[in-house]
């Protein structure tokens, strides 16, 4: 993947967990069409991006692993 400029990034772990996704979804949702955000935590974010499938829809958003753990996950979220 080339180099992606960032409208924002997130680090998972500094939100509090039961707030987490709810966040993710509103900075995910502020974003523009063409836009990206990226997601780092401390374990596979795979349940979010299930989540996303089902609440936005698998066509409304891009979904790339820029670093696969094993201690820090980066994905590359992009708003289509």
């Amino acid at each position: 993947m080339n180099k992606i400029d960032y409208a924002i990034k997130i680090h998972a772990p500094e939100i509090e967990p039961r707030y987490r996704h709810q966040k993710i979804f509103e900075v995910f949702d502020g974003l523009e069409s063409g836009d990206f955000m990226e997601l780092s935590n401390d374990h596979d974010p795979k349940p979010l991006h299930y989540q996303m499938m089902i609440e936005r829809g698998e066509d409304a958003f891009t979904w790339e692993y820029t670093e696969n753990g094993p201690s820090l996950w980066r994905v590359a979220i992009g708003k289509k």
